[in-house]
C-alpha cells in the first residue's frame, strides 16, 4: 500500500497564495527545488484539483533549455509520472498520462493507495482538505517561507484535527524551513 503525500508550500502565516491570487514569493530556490525533487522522485501518481492542475501543466511543454538542472529535473520527474485531476467543467487534459474524474470519490482512492507500488501525491489545498477530512492522507510535507502574507488560502483546512508525529525537519539558507509529519492513526 502506498502512502497519500501532502506537499506544499506555505507562507509563515499558512498560505499557499495571497489575498490577490499571488505566489511568486513561494517560488523556491535551487536548494529547495532539489529536496522538493529528492521528495517527488518515488512520485507514481500525482492527484491534483482543476486550479492546481492548471498551474501545473506548464511542466508539461515547458522549454527546459536554458533552464536550470534542478528544474529540468522536476520536469523529468513530473512527466513521467500518472496524474488525476478532479474537475467538473474541464473536458479534456492538456499533458500525458493524465486523467480526469468529475467527482472526489474517498474510496476510489483508497483502492489507488492499495494497489499502488509508489506514493501518491495529492497536490492543491482545496483538494487536500478533502483527503485530510477523509483521513486518506499519510505524510504532509510543510515548506514554509520566511513571508507574512496576511490572508489567501489557507494550506491547511480549518476544522480537521489531526495528530501529527514530526518524522524530520530542515532549515535551508534562504529561511524556508521543511517540517515532515507522520498523521498518526
Amino acid at each position: 500500500m502506498a502512502n497519500l503525500i501532502y506537499g506544499v508550500l506555505a507562507s509563515l502565516d499558512g498560505y499557499v497564495n495571497d489575498a490577490s491570487g499571488g505566489f511568486e514569493w513561494a517560488a523556491p530556490d535551487e536548494e529547495v527545488h532539489a529536496h522538493v525533487n529528492a521528495l517527488e522522485r518515488e512520485t507514481g501518481t500525482y492527484l491534483y484539483g482543476r486550479r492546481m492542475y492548471d498551474v501545473m501543466q506548464v511542466w508539461e511543454s515547458m522549454d527546459l533549455t536554458d533552464e536550470p538542472p534542478v528544474m529540468r529535473d522536476y520536469a523529468l520527474l513530473w512527466r513521467e509520472a500518472e496524474k488525476v485531476v478532479y474537475s467538473t467543467t474541464l473536458e479534456a487534459a492538456a499533458t500525458d498520462r493524465t486523467r480526469l474524474a468529475k467527482v472526489w470519490d474517498p474510496e476510489e482512492v483508497r483502492r489507488l493507495k492499495a494497489e499502488a507500488e509508489r506514493p501518491v501525491s495529492i497536490g492543491g489545498p482545496t483538494l487536500a482538505a478533502l483527503a485530510l477530512r477523509d483521513g486518506l492522507v499519510d505524510e504532509i510535507h510543510l515548506y514554509l517561507t520566511p513571508v507574512l502574507v496576511g490572508g489567501g488560502t489557507r494550506a491547511l483546512p480549518e476544522g480537521v484535527r489531526l495528530d501529527l508525529a514530526l518524522r524530520d525537519e530542515h532549515r535551508f539558507a534562504s529561511g524556508v524551513v521543511h517540517l515532515h509529519y507522520d498523521v498518526r492513526r
